[in-house]
């Protein structure tokens, strides 16, 4: 039985999260960029641990009650165990608890895995940016969650 947990990003997580950035994104963060979000106000940033090994994250910056997910990234040997969703699940309570009105996310439209995730999670698809991406240049599918479900 694995045990998962899901903590509020740390120092001591950078190192290994840059590490997944590469390993999940054509343009990943640096470990700058990550460090810089401990010191971000808005900036809501959980990691999951699956039996004491750092394994995925979701970033999230919530701006007076409109929140924008910047980064959801499991490492490969951690995929489809479930820890998406549990990341997204604690992001969510964390923004409802601070009375998000909203949820919003882009994900490339070729990212089947991550959009059928999203929309099992109560997002829903509400519209398209052209050629948001780079590397491959592609569109992105543009997804939002509502705590009351209303979109």
């Amino acid at each position: 039985m694995m045990n998962i947990t899901i903590e509020k990003m740390g120092e001591n997580h950078i190192e290994k999260l840059a590490l997944i950035e590469k390993e999940c994104f054509s343009t990943p963060w640096s470990k700058n960029a990550l460090r810089e979000e401990l010191e971000n106000s808005h900036a809501r940033f959980l990691v999951a641990v699956c039996d004491g090994e750092v394994s995925g994250y979701i970033g999230a910056h919530n701006i007076l009650g409109e929140v924008y997910i910047t980064n959801v990234a499991v490492s490969e040997k951690h995929r489809r165990k479930g820890m998406g969703e549990k990341l997204i699940n604690s992001l969510i309570s964390l923004c409802e608890s601070e009375n998000a009105e909203f949820i919003t996310l882009e994900v490339r439209e070729s990212n089947k895995p991550a959009i059928n995730l999203y929309k099992k999670m109560n997002f829903k698809d509400v519209g398209k940016r052209k050629d948001f991406y780079e590397n491959p240049k592609e569109d992105a599918i543009l997804m939002t969650y509502k705590p009351d479900g209303e979109i």
